[in-house]
């Protein structure tokens, strides 16, 4: 999966969204703060691959894209808009496929911008990357060749605060970064990579201010660094463990920080905070929680009350895969109640 899959909708609910048994599956709560349902696919009948891209707007609606086949080796990407979790999601929209056809071509990405228009970028056939966005006044707009070479691994697509829409992507020669020049634009590639090892699948970008967004990349030597326009990478501590990294802004005792999420080692889940764009401050990892299987993804979000929550998905066939649950304790400092399963109504 690509992109944070626990969201909150607008109504403050909480949504967890994975791929399951050639659909994706959506958990939702009954009530803000309440019991679950029991999960159940999203978008109609259609067959999907194992494939899923999750991106919110400020609206709170979730934006899905995955991957259906079409043929005999050929694939072709779909989109959906989930508006609550208690409505069904839209039928699964066709966007085709960016060289015309062919087979996955990778990992999509999503992200939606202030006006509430999803941006899906997607790998190419050539190397590059290429991007379909949902048009002003409705439908889709063109396949878009936005260059790019060698792009190896995930994509990490991002919205600023200003509600621009921005990409990132590894390559041989270093990390590569698209902007939008403003809002509408199609995302540019920078004239530049930025000469840092990062290893592919790694990349998670969020935006940490009005003026900012923070790149996180493991790099050669498993150490999570940081990057940000206009300056020079900085290490930050190192990996927990060879997984994905998850991030979010929160405010704790007042400060507003970043905290991190990461499969450990030893299976568990290792938690780290750090005053939000202060490197500098340190930060350090606590693990907590049972072991989880290996693949086990993590994601990060806030409930009705804007209270921290984290959840694990572990990796199983069927679509009741084991969703864990944990929510940041009412007292000072970052302590966790304990991990437990969601109760399904």
């Amino acid at each position: 999966m690509n992109g944070s899959w626990l969201i909150r909708g607008r109504d403050g609910r909480l949504s967890a969204y994975a791929p399951r048994d050639e659909a994706v599956w959506c958990w939702a709560q009954r009530t803000p703060g309440g019991s679950w349902i029991a999960p159940r696919a999203v978008g109609g009948d259609q067959r999907l691959h194992p494939v899923l891209a999750v991106g919110q707007g400020t609206d709170g609606y979730a934006h899905l894209v995955a991957w259906r086949p079409t043929g005999q080796q050929e694939a072709g990407l779909v989109h959906t808009t989930h508006f609550r979790p208690h409505l069904a999601a839209l039928d699964w929209n066709r966007l085709g496929h960016p060289n015309k056809a062919g087979a996955q071509t990778g990992v999509p990405a999503v992200a939606v911008d202030a006006e509430g228009r999803a941006h899906v970028f997607v790998p190419n056939a050539g190397g590059g990357v290429s991007m379909r966005g949902q048009k002003e006044r409705g439908g889709w707009g063109p396949w878009r060749d936005l260059k790019g070479r060698e792009v190896e691994g995930q994509l990490a697509a991002v919205t600023r605060l200003s509600g621009r829409v921005e990409l990132y992507a590894t390559s041989p020669a270093g990390i590569l970064r698209w902007t939008q020049a403003g809002p509408g634009h199609i995302p540019a590639l920078d004239d530049e990579p930025l000469k840092a090892s990062a290893r592919p699948g790694t990349l998670l970008a969020l935006a940490t201010s009005e003026e900012h967004v923070t790149l996180f990349f493991t790099d050669e030597s498993d150490t999570l660094c940081t990057w940000r326009p206009g300056a020079e990478p900085i290490a930050l501590l190192p990996c927990a463990g060879p997984g994905p990294v998850s991030a979010i802004r929160f405010t704790l005792d007042g400060v507003d920080c970043t905290l991190l999420a990461q499969r450990s080692r030893s299976g568990r889940v290792a938690f780290a905070a750090y005053p939000t764009e202060q490197e500098s401050a340190g930060a350090w990892w606590t693990e907590s929680g049972p072991q989880l299987p290996p693949d086990t993804q993590v994601s990060l979000s806030k409930d009705h009350q804007g209270d921290l929550v984290a959840a694990t998905l572990q990796p199983a066939k069927g679509a009741k895969g084991e969703l864990l649950m944990t929510r940041r304790k009412a007292e000072p400092g970052l302590a966790l109640e304990a991990w437990r399963p969601i109760v399904l109504d």
